[in-house]
């Protein structure tokens, strides 16, 4: 080969790979180079690099379903007479509104490795109408709060492949039990009373939560798979553990600007009922402490949006349920929402 023509392959080489290069960067640096508002564990950062985000969580729940039937109290209150184990005689849930803080600080460590961690707040209402079991109190309502340090999330990220337009990582990450899951309220019968397993604060386990996510970008936006667990190792001080929890989440996002994305978002969310029993709701005066009326399937639709505006990402989404099959009986999810701020520097 001629050195002038070596030197022009060479040339076109180093320019394909330039070109390669800033298309990478390009497809990560737009509105949509990270997964819709409600997901984690979908990006890693350069070595060195930090992000902070801040993220507010609400999920509001209305009426109690058997199965995939919604009902009226009167009839929770009738269903738990007959059910097996025998419930909801002192009171039965009618709704809850479950709102989070969550911190999120990420460190890229390597090109393909990022650590990360989750500090969360919850804050948690639920209004109940008290049952026949309450004598001359039946018929009347009470409201129950609980807030306080969730469980903390510990994780690292790994990029298993990357090229122009994918991204496969893998996250490694596990809880460790900061939240308080035996906290009492006298709002009910007058005298202390555990919170009843929604209420809690967290899981009482370490648990692991082991997932996937598949990246694939268009010059017109991007598409994404992720599954997610949480997975409890053992049983709690209490003498239970929580759901099993697996969460597949597809969705595709599209760019109105570089700066400016929508997304619709497909969640099928699989849980378990508990394992164990807490002693101290072995009274099963209200369905929210039957074990066995913890699992069940949900369908969820996210519509988000997200903004990038000078280095900072803001994103936002609703996901009404669109269908639940429940264990038991227990309150159906309506709706939830959430909205994020994040900036890397």
């Amino acid at each position: 080969m001629r050195m002038e023509h070596a030197w022009v392959v060479a040339i076109a080489l180093s320019a394909a790979t330039f070109a390669n290069a800033s298309a990478h960067d390009d497809f990560r640096s737009r509105a949509d180079k990270h997964a819709p508002a409600f997901l984690m564990g979908d990006h890693v950062h350069k070595p060195g690099e930090w992000m902070v985000e801040y993220k507010y969580m609400n999920m509001y729940m209305d009426d109690n379903r058997i199965g995939t039937q919604t009902v009226s109290d009167a009839d929770a209150i009738a269903y738990g007479a007959t059910s097996n184990p025998v419930t909801n005689r002192m009171a039965t849930p009618q709704q809850m509104t479950h709102e989070m803080h969550m911190l999120h600080i990420m460190r890229g460590m390597t090109e393909n490795v990022t650590f990360y961690t989750m500090i969360m707040l919850p804050s948690i209402t639920m209004d109940h109408l008290r049952g026949p079991g309450a004598g001359p109190m039946e018929g009347t309502t009470f409201t129950t709060h609980n807030s306080g340090f969730g469980d903390t999330t510990l994780g690292a990220l790994m990029r298993l492949y990357t090229d122009e337009n994918d991204d496969w990582i893998l996250n490694l990450s596990g809880s460790i039990p900061t939240g308080d899951i035996f906290r009492a309220t006298s709002i009910p019968t007058g005298s202390p009373t555990a919170m009843p397993y929604p209420m809690r604060l967290g899981s009482g386990t370490f648990n692991a939560r082991p997932g996937v996510t598949c990246k694939h970008y268009w010059d017109f936006g991007s598409f994404g798979t992720q599954f997610q667990t949480d997975l409890p190792i053992g049983r709690n001080y209490r003498d239970y553990s929580v759901s099993d929890e697996f969460r597949l989440n597809q969705w595709y996002s599209h760019l109105i600007t570089d700066n400016f994305s929508a997304s619709i978002r497909v969640e099928n969310l699989w849980r378990t009922n508990f394992d164990g029993a807490d002693p101290m709701t072995t009274d099963m005066g209200i369905s929210t402490n039957v074990e066995s009326f913890r699992g069940g399937y949900w369908l969820n639709l996210g519509i988000g949006a997200s903004l990038l505006h000078n280095g900072h990402l803001l994103s936002t989404e609703i996901v009404p349920t669109l269908y639940q099959d429940l264990n038991g009986i227990q309150l159906e999810t309506d709706w939830s929402m959430v909205a994020s701020w994040s900036k890397a520097f």
